[in-house]
This record gives structure tokens, C-alpha cells and sequence, in this order.
């Protein structure tokens, strides 16, 4: 089973917040608010597209890529475990 059906709730959660988060900048400028706080929306919008980002490009490491089962102290399940935190730190 592919990792996104696996987790398709909790994906489907955080694009629903996601949503939300854009749906606040809507309103945010269409009640004319201070850019201070649209800029703070539009950043905290941004963090989670990341955050959902690093969730599915993880997955697909460790699932399509290098299955963690199948010799998960191999020098390749190593490889994959470091691009991984390298993915999460750039996305932050």
C-alpha cells in the first residue's frame, strides 16, 4: 500500500488546515488588516505547505525509494535517513 493512501486522512487534514491558513489571507486583505499580520498568515501558510511537503517526499524515500523492511541498517537506509533531514532542514 502506497504511503499516501496509508495516510490519507492525516493529509488530508493538513491540506484542509492549509486552507484554512489561505482562506485567512483572503480575508486578511479583503478587511484591508495591517500587512504585518498578512505577512505573518502568508509565513505560517508557507511553513505548513513545507511541513506537508517534507511529510510526503519522506514518504516516498522511504517507501519507493528504500523500503525501511527490506535492510533498514544498509548503508542505502543510512543514505535515505540523511537526505531526508537534509529535505526537512531546507524546508524549514
Amino acid at each position: 500500500m502506497a504511503h499516501t493512501i496509508r495516510d490519507k486522512k492525516k493529509l488530508i487534514d493538513r491540506v484542509r488546515r492549509i486552507r484554512g491558513q489561505v482562506d485567512g489571507i483572503e480575508k486578511a486583505l479583503v478587511e484591508e488588516h495591517d500587512c504585518t499580520k498578512i505577512l505573518q498568515t502568508i509565513a505560517a501558510c508557507r511553513g505548513a505547505i513545507n511541513g506537508l511537503m517534507a511529510e510526503v517526499m519522506e514518504g516516498h524515500v522511504r517507501f519507493h525509494v528504500v523500503n525501511p523492511d527490506h535492510r533498514p541498517g544498509s548503508g542505502q537506509a543510512k543514505a535515505a535517513q540523511e537526505l531526508i533531514d537534509v529535505i526537512k532542514s531546507y524546508l524549514r
